[in-house]
């Protein structure tokens, strides 16, 4: 499996961390974000122009430090389509880095399987099978079953990719479900 793949770049950097990609547009330098403004106007593609020019330079700087990142995909999709971020993991993928698409998806059924072919695995459109976002390992909600899960490793496992299930979060009203004592 792909998480190999991560220990050994761990391993080669001794280095375990993760950086998130929470894409802010708040959190690109005003210069980044005026040129990108200028050149496209106010529109969500010079947001998300800005936020891959900003990530990319958090990339270059850590790519030799940093073994893996993890983009949080809702902050590219209120971009829309301009914001989705195959770029940004591509460019990832050039610089070394280990990929964690942090979708945390967990519908069941068909959907699922769309979702995991679409962040995992390929589409096939006529006679050409094309790769998705082509993350290595995708974070995934396991309260809705295993109907949510298994078709993600399905995936994950002709693919060879992985993925983190959501077992228990650390947020504060967490409690409110998490820590619940049914029957004793």
């Amino acid at each position: 499996m792909s998480f190999d793949k991560l220990q050994d770049r761990i391993l080669t950097l001794k280095n375990p961390t993760v950086a998130g990609l929470d894409a802010r547009l708040d959190y690109v330098p005003e210069h980044i974000r005026a040129e990108k403004i200028a050149q496209y106007g106010q529109t969500r593609k010079a947001a998300a122009e800005a936020i891959y020019t900003f990530n990319c330079g958090l990339m270059d700087a850590l790519c030799d430090i940093v073994p893996a990142v993890k983009p949080q995909s809702a902050y590219y999709e209120n971009l829309g389509w301009e914001g989705m971020l195959e770029r940004t993991i591509r460019y990832a993928k050039e610089k070394g880095f280990y990929v964690i698409a942090d979708i945390k998806r967990g519908d069941i059924g068909s959907t699922a399987t769309a979702y995991a072919e679409g962040w995992l695995g390929k589409t096939v459109v006529g006679d050409v099978t094309l790769p998705g976002f082509d993350a290595d390992c995708v974070t995934v909600n396991g309260y809705m079953g295993s109907d949510a899960v298994k078709p993600f490793l399905t995936v994950a496992e002709e693919e060879d990719k992985s993925l983190f299930v959501l077992v228990r979060t650390s947020n504060p009203s967490a409690v409110d479900l998490q820590d619940q004592e049914i029957n004793g």
